[in-house]
């Protein structure tokens, strides 16, 4: 079934008469076959077998790719000598093996692919050159909503209206996969990107005509740090820098420190691979690990299964870090055999792991790593049933905390754990009719209960603890209210399989939890509507609804605008949670209800221990289930495979909401553009901390009065088909009315929460996007103003795309979040950082002055000081951050897209 995956690559490795390390190639006999690697260790053993093994990886990346251009001994020698070069800031190159998008982000980086062989055929090049030169995977998870829910036709309904919302963007993507080498596209009802690529795309090493190196990825999606559960090294980038590994640029980065993560014990009875996570994500946050990678070892590692560790890699967004990374051992083996992967494959890659020093083993027999700082330890078995929310992933609540937490947000101060109700209005009860029945919604109340998301559905265990739970729950007579809008998204029908083939899909589907699809749905925001009654009642008495949710993000206004409070929690609590009706529960003292018997029923009356879900999992969870999946996967489903599309090379852009030619290479030429200062200019925005790429590039609802919403009503679109922003990133025109227009977004040159601001010149508040658009008529620069973390959340490529078509020079904020920083460099926008302990706030900046920033663009330096002065007299140095002499290329370039395409030509 993986044959389709074993697919050749035009990149060019080095030869061995150009690459200094060619004597290190070395022959691996397995079985009958050999094999060819380049062994790196052999630079120095000795300070290889300290290093961390993610270390490694970039090592043996940099020894094999040399070439004294790309990849230079230097680069090897910065590499080999981590503990001390890794405290200097030092950028090296690294060349994934392989690029991973989802169809969010794909299809813009699919229509600048296009673009691109526009221009160059404009210019009188090939456009065949722009071609991905690796293996590039995307996986169509975004697009399904959860529009029907509570019903056995749930699934196929709402992926009948995926296809009806979506066709124009699926029959490009098929073009997009005919038109280019090296492109595999996973089609929709398929599962979630990656989940898919943790069972199915990984290589873990691949071979090469022969040659043995190890699998890395970079994915468009934040959460790509899945696969470190599996031993690849992998991250998210932005979608600019995706496409330019695609056409052959390596990455360049600053080498970073690695984190030492000791694991002890195992998990108790009660505890999940979810609570787990949220409790690595509370104690990351407090150590701070921005820009660095995590490395797990110790004990406890052998104690957690490949899924156990997929979960914990999957939010090293949420902790803040590049990866959170679990080397590959037994426990790697094992679940490659699990998923069906071939065993002639798994015996070379386990023999080129084994040789080249990359196998991890616990039993003694390995000298621990060298980690930067103190070592952080865990014992398992202290970890507790826990929560994060309302509204950010690493604010951890312990369910026993759980309601004390919930009744002081309510009336706390608005912020990211207090909404601000005034004492007397947290009773609130409002009383409503759904199908003719009278129900009650208050403060707390869940309206959504969704298991969904990477994070949790691709770990079998913790999905059968939600079904178990739901057995003993229906055992017992319990149900939940009708209102609730619950629904089961798999990240894969694997779990399907098994939920169906041990018996708990039905008790599940008895309490709501019917299939509505294989995609991320309520996660990425596409929870559909809410009914028409519960919506009214929410609005019309201010309620503070809650969803509950196994995801990764719950960021305000993701999940939906209507729901305030957003709690992430394990499958198991999902159902638990449902079952309650309330945040506003304390499990310990208050029962769920009263079962078909008359006896109240707590949740430890039905909860499952560990011993019994790991048991139904030996005897439910089988590899024959992944190999019967993935065979009719690489077949293509009938929706999928019933498109149809030319076969022409160069894309015929058409009349389309949906795709649209981006105009980033409108006029492009081979010369350098003219650069100049930033002079004059206003502010478009001025942010607070904590301003996420959900606020500067919301993925979800168009609304009718929003200026994306008045664009397709121009366009005579309906506004029950506008769709959402996620779905329509392929038009420049709505995307960039979109940006900044997060209902949520607070800017602080206006008294109101909502996407407007001050126009500066005329005293007028309006809509951001007309703001910026009257800057831009009137010729003056704009800038952004920010706090810490700006940039925070999912590595939208739009979040800096979008602010570029708005006209926005500069963005000076407190702190960046890795991914976003880098994408605004590769959109030419210049990110500058306050110096320590400085802000808007402490310099006494209102955001309505005029601004100047002294730097000459033709002559910078990597992080050199620059001075930013207001017309009002005040001065303020900053820090440029632009990180790397690559990023500085760009900078003059434009961008990374004119700098490779520049290349190219």
């Amino acid at each position: 079934m993986y044959k389709n995956l074993i697919r050749s690559s035009s990149r060019q490795f080095a030869t061995a008469r150009s690459n200094p390390y060619a004597n290190l190639e070395k022959t691996l006999k397995v079985g009958t076959n050999q094999f060819k690697y380049y062994s790196f260790s052999e630079v120095d053993k000795a300070k290889v077998e300290t290093l961390p093994y993610s270390i490694r990886v970039l090592l043996e990346c940099a020894v094999r790719n040399c070439d004294e251009f790309k990849f230079k001994t230097r680069d090897v020698e910065r590499i080999l000598n981590w503990h001390t070069t890794s405290t200097q800031d030092l950028d090296i190159p690294f060349l994934p093996s392989r690029v991973l998008l989802q169809d969010f982000t794909g299809v813009p980086a699919v229509c600048d692919l296009a673009a691109m062989r526009g221009a160059i055929k404009s210019l009188g090049g090939d456009p065949e050159k722009i071609n991905p030169v690796c293996p590039v995977d995307l996986v169509i998870d975004h697009s399904v909503a959860v529009d029907t829910a509570r019903t056995p036709e749930a699934k196929d309904r709402n992926e009948d209206l995926e296809f009806q919302r979506n066709f124009e963007r699926f029959e490009f993507l098929k073009w997009g996969q005919n038109a280019f080498n090296n492109f595999l596209i996973v089609p929709p009802d398929s599962g979630i990107v990656h989940q898919v690529n943790l069972e199915y795309l990984a290589r873990v090493v691949f071979n090469k005509s022969g040659l043995l190196y190890p699998d890395s990825v970079v994915g468009t999606d934040s959460h790509t740090t899945m696969i470190n559960g599996l031993g690849v090294v992998g991250w998210g980038v932005g979608g600019i820098e995706a496409e330019a590994v695609m056409l052959g640029e390596a990455i360049s980065m600053v080498l970073p420190q690695v984190v030492g993560f000791k694991l002890t014990g195992k998990l108790s009875q009660v505890a999940t691979a979810t609570d787990l996570v949220l409790t690595v994500t509370k104690i990351l946050r407090k150590r701070g690990v921005v820009g660095k990678f995590v490395e797990f070892f110790g004990p406890g590692c052998a104690e957690l299964n490949l899924s156990d560790r997929a979960t914990v890699a999957n939010m090293a967004p949420e902790y803040g870090a590049t990866m959170g990374y679990f080397p590959m051992d037994e426990q790697t083996m094992k679940y490659l055999r699990l998923t069906g992967r071939p065993e002639d494959s798994i015996k070379y890659i386990e023999a080129y792991l084994r040789a080249q020093g990359l196998f991890r083993q616990y039993d003694g027999s390995q000298i621990d790593p060298t980690y930067s700082g103190e070592v952080i330890e865990l014992d398992l078995g202290k970890v507790e049933p826990c929560l994060s929310g309302p509204k950010r992933p690493h604010d951890h609540v312990l369910l026993a905390d759980m309601q004390n937490d919930w009744n002081t947000s309510l009336t706390a101060k608005v912020g990211f754990k207090g909404f601000g109700l005034p004492q007397e209005k947290t009773q609130t009860k409002v009383e409503f009719s759904y199908n003719g029945e009278k129900h009650t919604l208050s403060h707390g109340s869940v309206v959504i209960a969704a298991i969904t998301s990477c994070t949790n559905t691709s770990n079998p265990e913790s999905m059968m603890a939600a079904g178990l739970l739901a057995r003993n729950a229906v055992k017992k007579g319990l149900s939940v209210r009708p209102y609730i809008k619950t629904s089961l998204s798999p990240g894969s029908e694997v779990a399907n399989k098994f939920f169906t083939g041990s018996g708990v899909l039905k008790d599940l589907e008895k309490l709501g939890f019917y299939t509505a699809g294989y995609g991320c749905m309520t996660c990425i925001g596409n929870s559909g509507e809410l009914d028409e009654n519960v919506a009214k009642t929410i609005t019309g008495n201010d309620i503070v609804a809650a969803a509950v949710l196994s995801g990764n993000r719950n960021f305000e206004a993701r999940i939906h605008p209507l729901v305030r409070a957003s709690y992430l929690a394990s499958p198991a609590l999902v159902v638990a949670y449902a079952l309650a009706g309330t945040v506003n529960k304390n499990f310990e003292t208050e029962s769920l209800g009263k079962g078909s018997d008359g006896k109240e029923v707590y949740l430890k009356d039905i909860w499952p221990n560990r011993d019994e879900i790991v048991k139904f999992c030996q005897q439910y969870v089988k590899a024959e289930y992944f190999k019967e999946v993935y065979d009719r996967i690489s077949r293509g489903t009938a929706r999928w495979n019933a498109l149809t599309t030319t076969t022409d090379k160069i894309y015929n852009w058409k009349t389309s909401t949906y795709i649209h030619e981006p105009p980033f290479f409108k006029g492009f030429n081979s010369t350098l553009p003219k650069l100049r200062k930033i002079q004059n200019a206003y502010v478009l925005c001025s942010f607070g901390d904590f301003i996420t790429t959900d606020h500067i590039s919301p993925a979800g609802k168009i609304t009718k009065n929003s200026p994306a919403g008045r664009y397709l009503i121009e366009k005579g679109v309906g506004e029950k088909d506008f769709n959402t922003f996620g779905a329509r990133r392929g038009n420049f025109e709505i995307m960039a009315r979109g940006t900044f227009g997060n209902i949520r977004i607070i800017n602080k040159l206006v008294d109101k929460v909502g996407p407007q601001t001050l126009h500066v010149p005329s005293g007028k508040v309006m809509d951001i996007f007309d703001a910026a658009e009257q800057y831009q008529k009137e010729g003056h620069d704009i800038i952004v103003l920010a706090g810490q973390e700006y940039g925070s959340g999912s590595s939208r490529d739009w979040a800096a795309k979008g602010p570029y078509l708005q006209g926005i020079k500069a963005v000076i904020a407190q702190s960046y979040e890795r991914i976003h920083r880098s994408n605004l460099a590769g959109m030419g926008i210049i990110p500058l950082e306050f110096k320590n302990g400085e802000s808007a706030d402490s310099l006494g900046l209102t955001g309505k002055e005029q601004f100047d920033i002294e730097f000459d663009p033709h002559n910078l330096s990597v992080n050199q000081d620059v001075v930013v002065k207001t017309k009002t007299g005040k001065s303020f140095t900053t820090k440029l951050r632009l990180d790397t002499d690559v990023e500085l290329e760009y900078y003059k370039n434009g961008g990374i897209l004119p700098y490779a395409l520049r290349k190219l030509i």
